[in-house]
Parts: structure tokens; C-alpha cells; sequence
């Protein structure tokens, strides 16, 4: 599978990000995140990825800007295929370079994580992918 995003609204140049490049990371985050359970809850993080409204809203905001008429539900977040959607957007848009260290502490502390703060969260997922 293979998603066209592009990485700023309004920029013709497209970034190819693949589903198969991110697909060990997102899997070590599922495992991390829900022991794999794609129905799993913890307050306000739902599904394999741990989703909050705060990430599906910020998604939708992305699509929006980029002229896009697809939508997130919250209801998406039990989904493991569209949870990986979401990861990629979050992932084009704050993330262009594909730095996969920067990929794995932006999906655990936000867009403004600290190195300090997320290096747990960062050791488990890769330990997971080993």
C-alpha cells in the first residue's frame, strides 16, 4: 500500500511514504502501545496505536489543509489499517525526513516531545522491533 501525502499543504512536490518502510515500526508500536490488541483502551487512547480524539482531529486537520475530502472518526482508531493511515499523516507532516528515531518520540510525546522525556517509550519500541 502506498500513500501519496504531501508534506506542507499547498506544495505540488509530493512525498511518497509507504506503508512497508514504516511497517516495523508501526508494528513494534502496536506491540508496545497495546500488546497488539486492536481493541484496546486506556482512558482517552483507544486501539492498536493508543489514539486519542486530540491525534484524529489533528489528522482531519492535515487532510483539510491538504484539499483532501477524506475523514477520520474516532471510531477509526479500532481499526489497525486506519490507525497506520493516521501514524503516516502525523508522520509527512511533522516528520518529512522519515527520521525513524524522530518518528517513534513524535508518535509517543507530540510535536514538541523531549528526547528526555520519550527515551523510555524509545527503547521499548525498539527493542520490540528486535
Amino acid at each position: 500500500m502506498t500513500i501519496m501525502l504531501s508534506a506542507h499543504a499547498g506544495e505540488e512536490e509530493k512525498t511518497e511514504f509507504t506503508v512497508e518502510d514504516w511497517e516495523p515500526i508501526m508494528e513494534a508500536i502496536i506491540q508496545v502501545e497495546s500488546n497488539g490488541k486492536h481493541n484496546a483502551k486506556n482512558g482517552n487512547q483507544i486501539g492498536a496505536m493508543q489514539i486519542t480524539p486530540i491525534l484524529v482531529a489533528d489528522c482531519n486537520r492535515i487532510l483539510e489543509q491538504r484539499k483532501s475530502k477524506k475523514r477520520f472518526k474516532l471510531s477509526d482508531r479500532f481499526s489497525v489499517e486506519k490507525s497506520k493511515e493516521m501514524f503516516l499523516i502525523i508522520q509527512s507532516r511533522y516528520n518529512p525526513d522519515n527520521d525513524i528515531e524522530k518518528g517513534i518520540r513524535l508518535w509517543n510525546g507530540g510535536c514538541n516531545y523531549s528526547v528526555k522525556g520519550t527515551q523510555r517509550y524509545y527503547r521499548k519500541v525498539m527493542q520490540a522491533m528486535k
